[in-house]
């Protein structure tokens, strides 16, 4: 499609029935990855015992890594596409984030 900044790969079919297919499947699975690995990172910052956080976060890079895989193999169907960014507002938003960074205090400030 002529001036389509779509990124995407070719679409895999699927059947369109009432019945959940591959695609419902995946996207079911990926949604339910990225619910899991937001409650465990509440649950790594609110862990009062060194041990319980680090098991906490084994878990949560173990599900991290499920999501990315879902996510790359959706994208790879072609069930998952993005809006490329034109330069513009890449700089723009690149220049908006680094005034934020300028605005907070230094790591040497901190104690």
């Amino acid at each position: 499609m002529p001036g389509s900044n779509k990124i995407q790969n070719p679409k895999t079919e699927v059947p369109q029935t009432p019945e959940m297919n591959d695609r419902d499947f995946l996207n079911d699975m990926l949604t339910t990855e990225k619910y899991m690995t937001d409650s465990y990172s509440t649950a790594m910052n609110e862990a009062s015992h060194q041990d319980l956080y680090n098991d906490i976060s084994l878990i949560f890079s173990e599900t991290q890594n499920v999501q990315r895989d879902l996510f790359n193999l959706m994208f790879k169907k072609g069930w998952y596409s993005f809006e490329a960014a034109d330069q513009q507002t890449i700089s723009q938003t690149y220049q908006q984030f680094t005034g934020y960074n300028s605005q907070l205090p230094s790591s040497d400030m901190v104690q």
